[in-house]
């Protein structure tokens, strides 16, 4: 059963158009919430959202959209700052260029957004921002060298914002996925060389057997952002299938 917690909050969504910020803005919408979505390609984006187009490596287009968002829900009470790209590789691998857009959108895109909504969550009674990290934060995985580098540092900067902001009543807090199955992730299996067997390793790397679900990860943010969570701050959630946590002994 659907409840309305998030009645008369407004909320912005980047990467809204596809995957998990798809399903979470979908998920605040049907919770009650207003929804903006700032994509680069926002036409994916839930019928009942306001779809904005973003770059969340310009500052001019981020703080635009967020002033457009802004005005146009009333204002703004939950920054979900989701939008993220991918990389593969060891810390050898890719070159200088490509480690920079990977931090420029994955750490510095959460960097524009928040400090172009903050003077607007300090209006709010029920201010929350959610970040979108990673397993990649915590565990050390093959070949993502540079992804996991961003996510490392999408944790660290979470926590020192939910410092920077708990006494102007901002909660800050991340979820960090495993492996989901989002269109990105299925763009990475279509590029190897067997994609099955891929996909396979992939779920078996979980404990759970299975990828996680971008529902699970939309439910695990709503949960976050919630005024119901006030006391939940400065907290990084796994949504894994128990992949850090847990350490099982192969199946007999």
């Amino acid at each position: 059963m659907t409840t309305q917690e998030f009645e008369g909050l407004r909320a912005i969504v980047t990467g809204g158009g596809s995957g998990i910020g798809l399903a979470t803005a979908q998920a605040l919408l049907d919770r009650g919430g207003s929804v903006a979505v700032l994509d680069v390609d926002p036409t994916g984006a839930p019928e009942s959202a306001r779809g904005l187009s973003c770059d969340v490596t310009d500052d001019s287009s981020v703080t635009d959209a967020v002033q457009t968002a802004a005005a146009q829900l009333g204002g703004i009470d939950i920054v979900v700052n989701n939008a993220g790209i991918g990389a593969q590789g060891t810390v050898s691998d890719n070159d200088d260029d490509e480690w920079r857009l990977v931090f420029d959108v994955n750490v510095f895109g959460i960097v524009r957004v928040s400090r172009a909504a903050l003077p607007l969550l300090r209006r709010s009674g029920a201010a929350a921002i959610v970040n979108t990290c990673s397993i990649a934060a915590t565990a050390g995985l093959p070949q993502r060298a540079l992804y996991s580098a961003t996510k490392g540092a999408v944790q660290s900067l979470t926590l020192a914002m939910a410092a920077d902001h708990v006494h102007e009543g901002i909660r800050v807090n991340c979820v960090n996925p495993g492996t989901a199955d989002t269109p990105w992730v299925q763009r990475l299996l279509d590029s190897a060389g067997d994609p099955q067997a891929e996909r396979a390793a992939l779920e078996a790397r979980q404990p759970t057997g299975r990828l996680v679900s971008a529902d699970e990860v939309a439910h695990a943010i709503c949960y976050l952002a919630s005024p119901r969570s006030a006391s939940t701050t400065g907290t990084v959630l796994a949504v894994d299938g128990g992949m850090q946590g847990l350490r099982l002994r192969p199946r007999g």
